[in-house]
């Protein structure tokens, strides 16, 4: 997936479809959550023609992406268009972090943005299936069918009871996966063989990866273009955080040149606690601008949601679990489409 950015020669490169030359400005216009005025974010190349072009990205395509000033003292920044489908990998090797809540709930409120939304479990504990009120008895196919017996993934795909929201449920015989998928052939890419018929009828696909670095979070992470990394606002916050980024760089390496860590999101967090707030600056401090405005509260209605299979939008849409969740899926999205 290319990007706007500044190359070395301080130029900016363009993203699919935009129009114009190597030597012109690109600059993205329609910041959202700009107060209602566009601004215009993106810088001046080197070297601008007279007949430089201007190019408004769509509200519906655009996420946040800042650069530090460059060299020139100039700033290089814009709103980055992603155009759907967007296939977003949630991963981070600690348990206990919030990839599962993030999943649901994320795909929740894109779902309420308008977005076609799948989430894809791939936790052998089921949690985002029973999350979205799919009950396992309710359904034959399951991903451990999709991975290791090559089932269409259109026919494992459940509606939930939220419009634009679906799910692709797992079951515990994923647990099992991880060792017999070690003689199979092409294992890595299972995942991303079988979202290629189904990806055009989604704006997001969300996989829900299980907490560890094994065969089914390397097939997540392989099919991906994007990863999302959940991190709780705790002590223990960039503990393997480190070993998750080498990780990602392999793939990217060696089975998926588009993936990049895209977006962070601090969960869990508690204002009334110092720590919370150090946490919270010392992982803008380390990824800047990959870590969303928005902030994840701890709250007991945000656990108790899972309970009632009923995202938090959905349980309590007053909550303010629920308008975290909405305010971080129109950040993550750009917008409605």
């Amino acid at each position: 997936m290319t990007s706007v950015g500044r190359d070395s020669a301080g130029l900016v490169d363009e993203e699919p479809g935009m129009e114009g030359t190597a030597g012109d400005a690109v600059v993205v216009a329609g910041r959202p959550g700009g107060g209602g005025s566009d601004e215009v974010l993106a810088v001046a190349a080197a070297e601008v023609d007279a007949d430089r072009k201007v190019v408004e990205a769509p509200r519906d395509l655009v996420s946040a992406v800042e650069d530090p000033a460059g060299e020139d003292g100039v700033t290089y920044g814009a709103y980055v268009p992603r155009p759907t489908p967007r296939i977003m990998a949630i991963a981070n090797q600690k348990g206990g972090v919030g990839k599962t809540t993030t999943a649901v709930n994320l795909g929740a409120g894109l779902a309420e943005l308008g977005y076609r939304v799948l989430v894809v479990d791939l936790d052998p504990q089921g949690n985002a299936t029973t999350g979205l009120g799919i009950d396992g008895r309710n359904f034959e196919l399951s991903m451990y069918d999709v991975i290791m017996r090559e089932a269409a993934l259109e026919d494992c795909i459940e509606p939930t009871s939220l419009k634009n929201l679906f799910v692709a449920p797992a079951t515990i015989d994923l647990a099992g996966a991880e060792i017999e998928l070690v003689p199979t052939f092409s294992r890595e890419l299972r995942l991303r063989k079988a979202l290629e018929s189904v990806i055009e009828d989604f704006d997001f696909v969300m996989i829900d990866c299980p907490p560890s670095l094994g065969l089914i979070t390397v097939n997540g992470l392989a099919a991906a273009a994007e990863v999302l990394v959940p991190i709780q606002c705790e002590y223990y916050a960039l503990e393997g955080l480190g070993q998750l980024l080498r990780n990602v760089h392999l793939v990217q390496s060696n089975l998926n040149e588009a993936l990049e860590v895209t977006t962070i999101v601090l969960t869990m967090y508690d204002a009334r606690t110092k720590l919370a707030e150090q946490v919270a600056q010392e992982v803008r401090r380390h990824f800047g601008n990959k870590v969303c405005r928005n902030i994840i509260p701890r709250t007991v209605r945000i656990s108790e949601a899972p309970s009632f299979g009923q995202p938090i939008t959905v349980f309590d849409p007053s909550s303010r679990g629920a308008i975290a969740y909405r305010e971080l899926a129109r950040e993550v999205s750009g917008g409605t489409p």
